[in-house]
C-alpha cells in the first residue's frame, strides 16, 4: 500500500510572531495542500515494512504513526530537496516469512531506496540479507540481535541492545539499593533480554533469586509470581509486552518495587493492567507529558494529529524518516545505494535520544540516553534519576 501525504502539517515553531505568520501562510496556501512549495519531480520511494497485526501490532502500530506523521512533515515543508517523500507501507503481520516476502517486492517491483522497518528481531534478520546484497539501508525498530548482523553494513537500529535494555533495569535496581533481584520474563522478547542479562548480575551487585518465565499467550501466570513472593527479592524486573504479569505480581500481594523495559511502557498496555500499573518503573526514553526540550515539537506534532500522547515506538518511526530524509538530502537522491549507506553511518539527535549510527552495534544508543519513569494513576512521571553505568 503506497501512503500519500494528506493536510500537511505545518513546520512548527518556538517564535510567537513568526508561528502566527506561518499559519497565516498556511492558512493562505489550504488550496495547493503544501505548507511551502509543492515539491516537484519525481517522488523520493521508501518503503515501511511494519508489523501492523499480528502478535507485535502493539508496536508496529505505533511505529506506523510516527513515520507518517515525519512523511507529513517532510513534504509540508517541502519535501527532500524539492521532491515529495512518499511511504509505501506494507505489513508483516508479525511474521519473518511474510517480512522476506514484502521486502522483495518493496526492493524489486516499487524500487525503494530504503526500508524502515521491520518491527522484530526475527524479521529484521530475515530480511537483512537482502537488503545488505543491494547495500540498501535499512532503518530497523529492534536493537542488533545475532552476530551475523554485525557484519551488515547497511543496517541501522532505532532501539537499544538487549545487552543495553538489561544494563538500563540493573542500574536502577542497584541505585536504589536492591541486591536479591526476581525476574519474571516471558518466552520471546523476554527471554531474548534474559539471555543478556542473566551473565550480568555481579557487575551490578545484584543476585538473581528467583528467575521465572512464562509463555507469551499466557493469560495467567500466579504459579510464578507465587515463587517470586517467595523469594522475598528487594526487586522484581518483569520483561514482557503483555500486562498478565503485572496484574499476577499485585495479585499475589508482593510488596518489592517492579522495574520493567522500555517495551511495556505504552499507554495500552498501561490501561490493560489496571490498577497494578501503579508504581512500576520503566527505563524507557519519552515521558510526553513531560517531554524534554528536544522533544516538545514531535510531542506537539504527534498531539495535534492523532489527539493522543505518543510514547517512545511512535517517536522511534519519527527518528527512523527524519534521519534518511537528512542523509537523502545532504548526498541526493540519486546517490547510489552504497553512498546512501555510507551517509547513514554518523551521529543523530533524535527525538527518542542520541544515536551514532557508525558504532559497532549500528544503533550508538547509551545509558545517559534512557529517562526513567514511575506510573502514577496510569500516567508516566519523570524520575530525577539518570543511569550513570
Amino acid at each position: 500500500m503506497t501512503h500519500r501525504p494528506h493536510s500537511p502539517l505545518p513546520t512548527l515553531s518556538h517564535h510567537p510572531l513568526r508561528a502566527t505568520l506561518l499559519a497565516f501562510a498556511l492558512a493562505a496556501s489550504a488550496s495547493t495542500g503544501f505548507a511551502q512549495s509543492a515539491p516537484s519531480g519525481e517522488p523520493i520511494r521508501v518503503g515501511a515494512l511494519l508489523s501492523t497485526t499480528g502478535g507485535l501490532a502493539a508496536v508496529g502500530l505505533p511505529e506506523r504513526e510516527g513515520v507518517l506523521l515525519a512523511q507529513k512533515v517532510v513534504n509540508a515543508r517541502g519535501g527532500i530537496n524539492g521532491r515529495q517523500l512518499e511511504i509505501v507501507l506494507e505489513d508483516d503481520g508479525s511474521s519473518p516469512d511474510s517480512a522476506v516476502a514484502k521486502a522483495n517486492a518493496l526492493i524489486h517491483t516499487q524500487k525503494v531506496r530504503a526500508i524502515i522497518g521491520p518491527s522484530g528481531i526475527a524479521q529484521t534478520v530475515a530480511i537483512g540479507g537482502l537488503t545488505q546484497a543491494q547495500k540498501l539501508p535499512l532503518v530497523a525498530f529492534s536493537g542488533i540481535g545475532p552476530a551475523v548482523e554485525r557484519e551488515r553494513s547497511c543496517v541501522f537500529h532505532m532501539t537499544p541492545s538487549q545487552e543495553l535494555n538489561a544494563r538500563a533495569v540493573l542500574s536502577y535496581a542497584r541505585d536504589t539499593g536492591a541486591k536479591q533481584v526476581g525476574v519474571l520474563h516471558d518466552s520471546g522478547y523476554g527471554q531474548v533480554i534474559w539471555n543478556a542479562m542473566k551473565d550480568l548480575g555481579r557487575e551490578y551487585g545484584v543476585t538473581f533469586v528467583q528467575v521465572e518465565k512464562f509463555e507469551i499467550a499466557a493469560t495467567d501466570v500466579t504459579t510464578q509470581a507465587a515463587k517470586l513472593r517467595a523469594a522475598n527479592p528487594d526487586a522484581i524486573i518483569v520483561v514482557s509486552t503483555s500486562a498478565t504479569p503485572f496484574r499476577n505480581v499485585r495479585q499475589v500481594r508482593i510488596n518489592a518495587p517492579i522495574i520493567a523495559v522500555h517495551g511495556t511502557a505504552s499507554y495500552e498496555l498501561v490501561k490493560a493492567m489496571g490498577d497494578a500499573a501503579d508504581n512500576v518503573i520503566h527505563s524507557e526514553f519519552l515521558v510526553a507529558e513531560d517531554p524534554l526540550p528536544s522533544q516538545k515539537e514531535f510531542v506537539d506534532a504527534y498531539k495535534k494529529e492523532y489527539g493522543k500522547l505518543p510514547k517512545h515506538f511512535s517517536a522511534a518511526g519519527w527518528d527512523a524518516v527524519m534521519a534518511l530524509a537528512e542523509s537523502i538530502k545532504a548526498n541526493g537522491a540519486d546517490t547510489s545505494n552504497e553512498k546512501l549507506c555510507a551517509a547513514m553511518r554518523r551521529p543523530y539527535a533524535g527525538v527518542t535520544t542520541r544515536y551514532d549510527f557508525a558504532a559497532p552495534d549500528m544503533g550508538g544508543m547509551t545509558l545517559a540516553g534512557f529517562t526513567y519513569s514511575k506510573l502514577v494513576k496510569g500516567q508516566f512521571t519523570r524520575l530525577d534519576y539518570k543511569a550513570a553505568k
